[in-house]
């Protein structure tokens, strides 16, 4: 198996730098704390793609960042591979009106157990959709991001969810920071020391430095946090991380910075110390806990839904001989972050209408301090393939507990 294909399929570079280019594009327009996953709408896109013709076909594909007519095939492997990922939940589901006849072979390219019934009765249907997200997220999001109404045909859904525990568990402290509006209340902060520096680094990007520190959760999944200079905007730096996922050498690791301030939010000084020591990193962040609900139609051309959404004629004979437009596109994402672990999930419905003393101190050790305590970026992703399984930007932390424990 090569080092960039995710186990238990075929999932190879091109489809990771796919995922990770719309979630590059996506991260491009965030402006407040938010959370999003790319690959959580990247499979519902390709299946559109598929049964999709003229201009709506092409700019889905441009969209996906792949030809339409691979999309499909793509989609199913993804899907299988995220389904094969310890640690990772993912699941696709399909409901029609029964006058909604599909074309079989691009009923037969979606998982079998997918394909429901939209029985008419837009409350009980609706009830039944938001049973299903609830069931696939674990409980995490309780909903569909978005409501039926009496013109919905087909609804294309898709879950995915995302739970690690850290390798190394944080400590919980009260968060030290002079950023005003994160100071005003008592924030619950996350230390940890180890003797690891290069868990952290430093990169030149076209919009300034950016500290990366990666956080290494169990079944090879981490989260990596991404603190940028003061006052860049949210997408310049979640776009550098991005980017740094396939450019790894151009982060400096901890170990081979200089003393001094080398980076946002990154400090290295020399120590003294009573035996000889290896180095340390000193990392101090802030839990946080972020939801956010998406209109993809408010974007439409970056998900490739612009021609898609005339409702003048169907665009999708591939999926049906019933004339079809996309009426409401949707995600529902949270991400969590706290001492032991981090959690994320995102359902997606694409809806389509008709239409003491010291010792004494004689050695010395270099002590890296990471701190990230003002709005920083994250990434959550497989380590090993690097395809970004959620990504956002924190602007509000968890206050707190006043009774600790």
């Amino acid at each position: 198996m090569r080092g960039d294909t995710l186990p238990g399929n075929r999932v190879g570079d091109e489809v990771v730098r796919a995922v990770n280019g719309l979630t590059k594009r996506w991260a491009a327009s965030a402006q407040d704390g938010t959370v999003f996953s790319a690959a959580g709408v990247w499979p519902l896109l390709a299946f559109l793609a598929d049964g999709a013709a003229g201009p709506a076909r092409a700019e889905l594909s441009e969209a996906l960042g792949l030809p339409a007519d691979q999309a499909a095939g793509a989609a199913r492997e993804l899907l299988g591979a995220l389904g094969a990922l310890p640690g990772v939940g993912s699941a696709v589901g399909l409901w029609t009106k029964r006058t909604v006849e599909l074309v079989p072979p691009w009923e037969a390219g979606l998982p079998a157990e997918a394909h429901g019934v939209l029985t008419g009765d837009t409350g009980a249907d609706q009830r039944a959709l938001d049973a299903w997200a609830a069931d696939r997220t674990g409980g995490l999001i309780d909903r569909m991001p978005a409501t039926l109404d009496k013109d919905t045909e087909l609804v294309l859904a898709g879950a995915l969810t995302v739970r690690t525990r850290w390798l190394s568990p944080f400590d919980e402290v009260p968060l030290e920071t002079a950023y005003e509006p994160w100071a005003a209340t008592e924030r619950l902060g996350l230390r940890h020391r180890s003797t690891l520096p290069d868990r952290v680094g430093v990169a030149d990007t076209p919009h300034g430095r950016v500290t990366e520190l990666k956080v290494l959760g169990t079944d090879a999944l981490d989260v990596h946090l991404l603190l940028g200079e003061e006052g860049t905007a949210p997408g310049r730096v979640l776009g550098a991380g991005v980017d740094l996922l396939h450019r790894p050498r151009t982060v400096v690791p901890g170990s081979r910075l200089p003393y001094g301030e080398v980076g946002p939010g990154l400090r290295v000084v020399e120590e003294r110390c009573a035996a000889p020591s290896p180095p340390v990193l000193d990392v101090l962040t802030a839990a946080y806990d972020v939801t956010a609900d998406h209109d993809l139609l408010q974007r439409h051309e970056l998900f490739g839904l612009t021609t898609a959404r005339d409702a003048r004629q169907g665009h999708f004979p591939g999926i049906s001989g019933f004339p079809l437009a996309v009426g409401s596109a949707a995600q529902s994402a949270l991400a969590r972050f706290g001492a032991l672990g981090f959690q994320a999930a995102a359902v997606t419905m694409v809806g389509a209408y008709g239409a003491g003393m010291p010792p004494q101190l004689r050695h010395v050790r270099r002590r890296v301090n990471a701190v990230f305590d003002r709005p920083f970026g994250f990434l959550a992703l497989h380590r090993h393939s690097r395809l970004v399984l959620a990504a956002g930007w924190v602007t509000d932390p968890l206050p707190f507990p006043e009774h600790p424990g």
